[in-house]
């Protein structure tokens, strides 16, 4: 038999008891300081934000050290890195997917003289560029954004749309326009590693100045490479222009035409566009795309449409002097029907920020271009 505790015992014993249960009762509150030796227990990790990025899709155009186009090249010749992270090739072609190609045309009163010549580039437009089994939509901007052709196969409402540009005001909402663009390719069947569908291509024709547009550079390059599209561009020539046209009656003759420098040339040198283009020949300009995607509200003040192009995979011509547009036109075709496509699913998920793009080939002095990269931003709330 056990004996009872004593009266003295007794007391202490329930004191004892209650303080331990309103200690397991007691709200949680701050921690005291950890004991010197003692594990401090660590808050859990935040969850990680991804964005799905379910294909990407980049044109590759190589050429050989006297600048030709190379068309022998197979898959296990390449080698993608997304973020320093090699990459499953899941689709290649050289040459045969079919293309949808957003043609934007400016059509301002700055351009009027030009528009004789922008309404014959129909038929190449259609047989080069969009090809057989293509399909394209045309676009016209000026003070405004117009939607002149939905997308279709059928080559003659093309030419008749590009034949029948009107001119409109004496802005140049470039920036817009090419958001449009993009948004219309956009919204075109999504590529699938299954079926990677056609390649996006946005062909701008327009001067190489933004003259109105809310949106700005940074974001159409967002948007563009997130849509898996390749932007070239034929930079029309105000000067160019400018020497076409009529003689005005009246008004003041302007210093210089519209577009062009009138700040002393570099010590030593006659300012002309041959010499303008050399000052220019060193400006990094993937280094300035993949700035600008990043700094999306900032304004890219120089090289917009080369910068554009750059940042992602395609080329900027410009149509001074002897390169006319219809030069160009066939120049952008020859390299569209000319490129490998390459597709991959991202290895590293969606993780939010800058995912710079690598394509290289296992074969010397070659040189390739392709898209730098691509921006993930975090989805909106």
């Amino acid at each position: 038999m056990v004996p009872a505790p004593s009266r003295t015992l007794l007391p202490l014993l329930l004191t004892l008891a209650s303080a331990g249960a309103l200690s397991a009762q007691a709200p949680e509150g701050p921690l005291p300081p950890p004991r010197p030796g003692q594990t401090v227990q660590q808050a859990p990790p935040l969850p990680q934000v991804k964005v799905k990025v379910a294909l990407v899709n980049t044109a590759v155009t190589v050429r050989d050290s006297q600048g030709r186009l190379v068309d022998d090249l197979i898959a296990a010749d390449f080698r993608v890195t997304d973020n320093g992270v090699e990459q499953k090739i899941s689709h290649f072609d050289f040459g045969g997917d079919p293309v949808s190609v957003a043609i934007l045309i400016e059509t301002s009163s700055r351009i009027d003289p030009l528009l004789p010549e922008l309404r014959k580039t129909g038929i190449l437009l259609t047989q080069n560029v969009m090809g057989a089994q293509g399909e394209a939509a045309v676009v016209g901007f000026h003070d405004g954004v117009d939607k002149l052709q939905d997308f279709t196969t059928n080559a003659d409402l093309i030419e008749n749309t590009v034949a029948h540009l009107q001119s409109g005001g004496s802005k140049s909402r470039l920036y817009d326009a090419m958001s449009v663009g993009v948004e219309m390719l956009g919204s075109q069947p999504q590529p699938s590693v299954e079926q990677p569908g056609r390649r996006r291509v946005l062909l701008v024709l327009s001067e190489s100045m933004d003259d109105g547009s809310e949106t700005k550079l940074g974001q159409v390059l967002r948007q563009a490479q997130l849509a898996n599209v390749t932007i070239y561009s034929i930079g029309l020539s105000t000067l160019r222009s400018e020497l076409h046209s009529k003689p005005r009656d009246s008004g003041p003759t302007p210093i210089a035409p519209p577009g062009i420098n009138t700040l002393p040339p570099m010590p030593g040198t006659i300012q002309t566009p041959e010499t303008e283009a050399l000052r220019t020949a060193g400006v990094d300009l993937l280094g300035l795309a993949a700035w600008a995607v990043q700094h999306v509200n900032d304004k890219v003040k120089d090289h917009a449409m080369a910068v554009a192009a750059a940042g992602t995979g395609g080329l900027h011509l410009s149509t001074y002097k002897d390169h006319s547009v219809e030069d160009a036109i066939d120049e952008i075709a020859a390299e569209l029907h000319s490129q490998y496509a390459l597709s991959y699913a991202p290895s590293a998920g969606g993780d939010l920020g800058y995912h710079e793009i690598k394509v290289q080939v296992d074969r010397k002095d070659l040189a390739v271009r392709a898209r730098p990269g691509y921006y993930v931003a975090p989805p909106e709330s």
